[in-house]
C-alpha cells in the first residue's frame, strides 16, 4: 500500500530507508564521508557508490574549509551548476561557473581541434579566486586539469570527479586520484552532473547545518 508522506517529510524518509538498508547489510560509513555518500545514493538510488566513491585523505574536511573560504565551483555541464546549490555558495562568497557554452571557449576549442572541455578548463585556470571542480560529464576536463596541475598552473581546492561513460572514463579518474590533490572519485564507468551536484550539495547542506 503506497505511503501519503508530505514533500517537506519525503527527503527526509528517504535518507531513512538508506541508513536502514546500509544498516541491514552490516554496512558503516566513514563519519566524515557519511554525508556525501548518503546523498549520491539519495539522487542515484545507487548502493554501488558504497564502494565507488574515493576520498583522499580529509577531502572533506579540507573542501569544506574551502568553501567557506569563498571558492568558487567549475563544473563541465550548465546541468551541474544548475543542481548546485548556489544561494548557500553566494552566501560563502563563491560563484558557480561553467564555461563551456562561451563563444570564446567554442572559438578556441575549434582552431585547435580539442574538446571544449578542454579549453573550459584552461579558463578556469585564470580565476583569480581560488576554485574546486565538479566533473560529471568529459572526462577529457579531468585530463586538462590533470595537465595544468603538473604545469604548475593550476592547483584546485578539491577536484570532484565523477565522469560517466566508457572512452577514456575510469583513465581520467584514476589520474585525478594519483593526483596527489585533494579529490572525491567515483571510480568506474559510474557518474554523471547529477552526482557531481550532489557532492557538492552535500558539502554545502553540511555547511549550511
Amino acid at each position: 500500500m503506497l505511503e501519503i508522506i508530505k514533500p517537506m517529510d519525503i527527503e527526509k524518509r528517504s535518507f531513512e530507508i538508506i541508513s536502514g538498508i546500509l544498516a541491514e547489510e552490516g554496512i558503516t560509513l566513514d563519519p566524515q564521508n557519511e554525508p556525501v555518500v548518503k546523498r549520491v545514493i539519495h539522487t542515484t538510488a545507487d548502493f554501488d557508490y558504497v564502494k565507488n566513491l574515493v576520498f583522499s585523505e580529509n577531502a572533506v574536511q579540507k573542501a569544506k574549509e574551502a568553501l567557506l573560504g569563498g571558492c568558487d565551483i567549475v563544473t563541465d555541464t550548465q546541468m551541474a551548476r544548475s543542481g548546485i546549490n548556489k544561494t548557500i555558495l553566494a552566501r560563502l562568497g563563491g560563484e558557480a561557473h561553467c564555461f563551456m557554452a562561451d563563444a570564446d571557449v567554442a572559438a578556441e576549442a575549434k582552431e585547435r581541434g580539442v574538446t571544449r572541455a578542454f579549453v573550459s578548463m584552461e579558463k578556469a585556470s585564470r580565476l583569480e579566486k581560488p576554485v574546486m571542480f565538479a566533473i560529471g560529464n568529459a572526462p577529457t576536463a579531468l585530463i586538462a586539469i590533470d595537465e595544468l596541475i603538473k604545469a604548475g598552473r593550476l592547483s584546485p581546492k578539491l577536484i570532484i570527479g565523477v565522469p560517466v561513460g566508457f572512452v577514456n572514463v575510469v583513465e581520467s579518474k584514476e589520474l585525478i586520484i594519483s593526483s596527489g590533490v585533494p579529490h572525491i572519485v567515483a571510480r568506474g564507468r559510474k557518474g554523471g552532473s547529477n552526482v557531481a551536484a550532489a557532492i557538492v550539495n552535500a558539502l554545502l547542506y553540511q555547511i549550511a547545518r
